[in-house]
């Protein structure tokens, strides 16, 4: 029941920007098999995870404490390390000049033999759920169903896969400590479209309905099995004139190890980001 989902989607939107993505298509066994895959990468020793150390088209591994999302916030980086996997566009291919575009860093086959493909299989599929879920969005905001589907929306997307790893162990700052300033992952609220995030059974996402609330109220968003927990991104924030939320977030951890998927989906490099026709009018003109 289409309506149903738009008219549900539509008031998670308006209350948190966060909402649950269930039945979506890809089978339970292949999200078993990425994670599988994922705990493969970071169980590797650090040199050979330091040979794919990311690159200038921002691809490949980031270290333990190698980003810091909340800097006013966080006394070390992130308790994380992570993966990108973009577009795969060839070196030689002239697209592959523009920021995001470009060839990826893989594992060797002798290393991890199935990695890159069950990697790429994901993002296709994870690309797939993201445009089914922008026609809903689509249809929330009063736009044409297929508003989003178009080339230089996500018909050419700029859409990034980050397998992320938290590290378990009661030793210093693997458990997180909001007043001292420790966390998983920094308070933060994506720049982006949309992002789907797949987790393991490990709680530790937090987020905040109100940035300016003193003081902030943190709430747990519980993982759910199998399914993608989404969430929008600022420029949706901007494009719809602040009537959809991009609501900030971050990962508190309790001391066991975790393991979550991101995928973030932004349009193409040619789109046009203004007020969206439907979201402008005498009341409320474009911010």
């Amino acid at each position: 029941d289409i309506q149903r989902s738009v008219a549900l989607l539509k008031q998670a939107c308006l209350d948190s920007g966060f909402f649950y993505v269930l039945d979506h298509g890809i089978s339970q066994e292949f999200m078993d098999e990425v994670f599988a895959e994922s705990k493969k990468f970071f169980e590797l020793p650090n040199s050979e995870k330091m040979k794919l150390l990311r690159n200038e088209k921002n691809r490949g591994y980031t270290p333990m404490l190698d980003e810091i999302l909340d800097p006013e916030n966080q006394v070390n980086g992130d308790y994380k390390e992570g993966y990108y996997i973009g577009v795969e566009v060839p070196a030689d291919d002239p697209q592959s000049n523009r920021p995001f575009y470009g060839p990826n860093q893989w594992p060797s086959e002798e290393v991890l033999p199935k990695w890159r493909e069950v990697m790429e299989q994901y993002h296709r599929e994870a690309l797939r759920v993201a445009k089914s879920v922008a026609r809903i969005i689509a249809l929330a905001l009063n736009l044409d169903a297929n508003f989003f589907d178009r080339p230089e929306m996500l018909g050419d997307s700029i859409a990034t896969l980050r397998l992320l790893h938290y590290e378990g162990g009661r030793e210093t700052g693997k458990v997180s400590n909001p007043s001292k300033g420790v966390y998983g992952a920094g308070a933060h609220s994506d720049f982006g479209l949309i992002t789907l995030l797949a987790t393991d059974d490990v709680v530790g996402l937090q987020i905040c309905k109100d940035r300016n609330a003193q003081p902030q109220v943190w709430e747990y968003v519980a993982p759910v099995k199998g399914g993608f927990i989404v969430n929008l991104g600022d420029m949706l924030e901007r494009w719809s004139n602040s009537i959809f939320r991009s609501t900030l977030h971050r990962v508190v951890l309790d001391g066991r190890e975790r393991y979550s998927i991101a995928f973030f989906v932004e349009p193409s490099h040619d789109c046009v980001v203004e007020c969206l026709p439907t979201c402008k009018s005498e009341t409320n003109p474009p911010k």
